[in-house]
């Protein structure tokens, strides 16, 4: 079958190539894929791979195999999914790693959600945000436009952080209260922060962190060190925590949750750019120059009906 492999020797370490059909285990189903999804991290080290390797992690497509456990959904059924080597005209991927497709969804809206709306959805709802003021940086990204618009569902008070006034764009109808370049005009104390960016950002905004707050680290964009200056995550009064959000457990319930949000207009898939795969180049390339706002969907050729 096609599907696009590590190749360090060419531009951007990704190219259209051919992978053995996948084996799938008695716990998984095998997925005729239509579309897939980018993630940033995904294609800028996509060349720290083994050669060959078939790449990435978002899906969406039919069941051509259902599991034979008898878990999952039959064959037939449109799923997203979330697993390796989703970048493939077949994958097999485990059935706790699926959710069905709502008629009401297309596939390749849906193939944009499993990485970045999970780590979005499962970031906020690990503490209430009702009422509360959250800090989103990198607000412009996948991960960052899914997380504006949970918070903002959640009853949150939404400030996106930005890297330049031109990314701002359309996060304001996202449901952002505020929209910050870095974090500049930010006056009052922040009660959770969702940073995709790291360096010196990061160590910012623990600054701006309010008693009892919490900064969660999704991504480090920037590439930078944070450097803490001697006690300063040292502070009087209940405390203030960092942590990292990587679980990757069990996506299908929470992927679900996210397509009946998508089905219901309460979430924007926010698809920026489409187009086929054999574009992988082009999309590769203009998500590590930031030129794409949220997410990159690639049609798996030959083009199917969703």
């Amino acid at each position: 079958m096609r599907a696009l492999v590590v190749d360090p020797g060419v531009p951007g370490s990704l190219r259209l190539g051919t992978a053995a059909e996948p084996r799938p285990a008695p716990d998984q189903l095998v997925l005729d894929v239509r579309h897939i999804s980018l993630n940033r991290g995904e294609v800028a080290f996509a060349g720290q791979r083994p050669a060959g390797t078939v790449h990435g992690y978002d899906a969406a497509g039919v069941v051509v195999r259902a599991a034979t456990d008898g878990s999952g959904p039959p064959v037939g059924a449109r799923v997203a999914a979330f697993g390796a080597g989703a970048w493939a005209q077949r994958m097999a991927v485990d059935t706790t790693a699926v959710a069905e497709v709502p008629a009401r969804v297309a596939l390749s809206d849906a193939a944009a959600l499993p990485m970045a709306g999970v780590t979005a959805l499962r970031t906020l709802r690990s503490r209430s945000v009702l009422g509360r003021r959250v800090l989103i940086t990198g607000a412009a990204g996948g991960v960052g436009r899914y997380a504006v618009q949970l918070a903002a569902l959640g009853g949150a008070h939404v400030i996106a952080s930005v890297g330049s006034a031109a990314r701002a764009e359309g996060l304001a109808e996202l449901g952002a209260h505020e929209v910050v370049v870095g974090l500049d005009g930010i006056d009052r104390p922040v009660d959770l922060v969702l940073d995709s960016v790291g360096g010196a950002q990061l160590v910012a905004a623990w600054e701006l962190l309010a008693p009892g707050g919490d900064v969660r680290n999704i991504g480090w964009a920037s590439g930078e060190p944070a450097v803490f200056a001697p006690y300063s995550l040292f502070s009087v009064g209940p405390s203030r925590t960092m942590s990292t959000v990587g679980d990757i457990d069990a996506f299908g319930p929470d992927l679900a949750t996210l397509l009946e949000f998508v089905a219901a207009g309460k979430l924007s898939p926010e698809v920026d750019w489409r187009g086929s795969w054999e574009r992988v180049a082009d999309a590769a390339q203009a998500l590590l120059d930031r030129r794409i706002a949220g997410k990159a969907v690639l049609d798996v050729e030959p083009a199917a009906s969703d």
